[in-house]
């Protein structure tokens, strides 16, 4: 059995890889941050940090001489940095479940070419193929960038074809895809993890509700029936399976009207969607990815609560001395400015399981 890791690397620095420093911490394993931002949230709970833009070839060799596997916490880090560091040192998740994801062209293809469903799509690079998407799919439909839209960022509601030329104007003339409409009664997700044995495994999915396109609250168990609930891990399964994937995931599906199941989107990091895991299982999201990338058993992902996990945005998590005294778990990931929408925080409600 080779030697258990004893730091490991972690590719960004904002609140997702605070939380999975403080995981490592809890399981003996110390955390470095490589970051281009100084003031970065994870740092701040970190053993290191390296402050460094993610081309700076002899920082990176550096980092990767300082640490036994590297992961990243968010899925926009250059797949070429990964590629970079697999050169010196294990790299999970691979570079190529952040190329998928990094494009939603690809991420697409890559979901349809394995028989999983999503909304119906058309690439669109220019104004002629912008038309003929709409003629395709139709109205309302929605555009987005290929690359690094989130939190609604980099999507235009389409709701005529009149309102084309606009719509491309909004997003800059990015390459983008056209969806279609999908009438889901809800979006729910799965949080799902796999370990370098191969063994998988899938906390139960939570239902979202955004608010102009940012994550509000997810609530534990979704309103989903045990069918669709099953369906939901299957997919969740076979995409990490199919990927040779080894960390956590979070797959973001809709649950269409007539119960069909649509996948919206993967994203190859712990996810915003399963904070809720920190007080609802005895072993969270993040705790489970670190055991992945650090070749440790995957741990259980029994839920031993309900839960409703609530995003604090903006100046809501400001006063903190309220949010404490209520009968919530209170996270703050010590971000400097609270712009508005920005994700400054979260609260999780437990109650008992029905």
């Amino acid at each position: 059995m080779s030697a258990p890791v004893q730091t490991l690397g972690i590719l960004g620095g904002g609140q997702l890889g605070r939380m999975l420093a403080m995981a490592a911490a809890r399981l003996g394993i110390k955390a470095h941050i490589y970051a281009p931002e100084s003031n970065s949230p994870a740092a701040h709970v970190a053993a290191g940090f390296t402050c460094a833009a993610y081309n700076d070839l002899a920082a990176l060799k550096a980092f990767a001489q300082s640490v036994d596997v590297v992961t990243t916490e968010f899925e926009n880090v250059p797949a070429g940095t990964c590629d970079i560091l697999a050169n010196h040192i294990p790299v999970r998740p691979h570079a190529r479940a952040l190329e998928i994801a990094q494009d939603r062209v690809a991420e697409k293809s890559f979901l349809n070419e394995r028989g999983i469903a999503t909304a119906p799509w058309r690439a669109v690079a220019t104004a002629p193929e912008l038309d003929a998407a709409l003629k395709a799919l139709g109205t309302p439909s929605i555009l987005k960038t290929r690359r690094l839209g989130y939190d609604g960022k980099g999507q235009v509601r389409i709701t005529a074809a009149k309102d084309a030329a606009g719509a491309l104007a909004a997003i800059k003339a990015a390459p983008a895809v056209l969806e279609g409409f999908v009438d889901f009664e809800r979006e729910i997700s799965v949080i799902v993890a796999r370990g370098t044995d191969g063994a998988i495994a899938c906390y139960d999915p939570g239902e979202n509700d955004h608010e102009d396109g940012i994550l509000r609250r997810t609530t534990v168990p979704a309103a989903i029936s045990e069918a669709t609930r099953k369906s939901a891990l299957e997919i969740a399964r076979k995409i990490v399976r199919t990927l040779d994937y080894v960390g956590v995931m979070g797959v973001e599906m809709f649950v269409a009207s007539d119960g069909k199941l649509l996948v919206n989107e993967i994203a190859p990091r712990v996810h915003n969607t399963g904070h809720w895991t920190l007080e609802g299982c005895a072993i969270s999201q993040f705790e489970q990815h670190v055991r992945a990338v650090c070749g440790w058993p995957l741990g259980s992902t029994a839920r031993h609560a309900d839960a409703v996990m609530t995003n604090l945005l903006g100046s809501e998590a400001d006063d903190w001395q309220a949010l404490a005294a209520k009968d919530q778990a209170v996270h703050l990931y010590g971000k400097g400015e609270a712009r508005p929408g920005r994700k400054m925080g979260h609260v999780t409600v437990l109650s008992a399981k029905a």
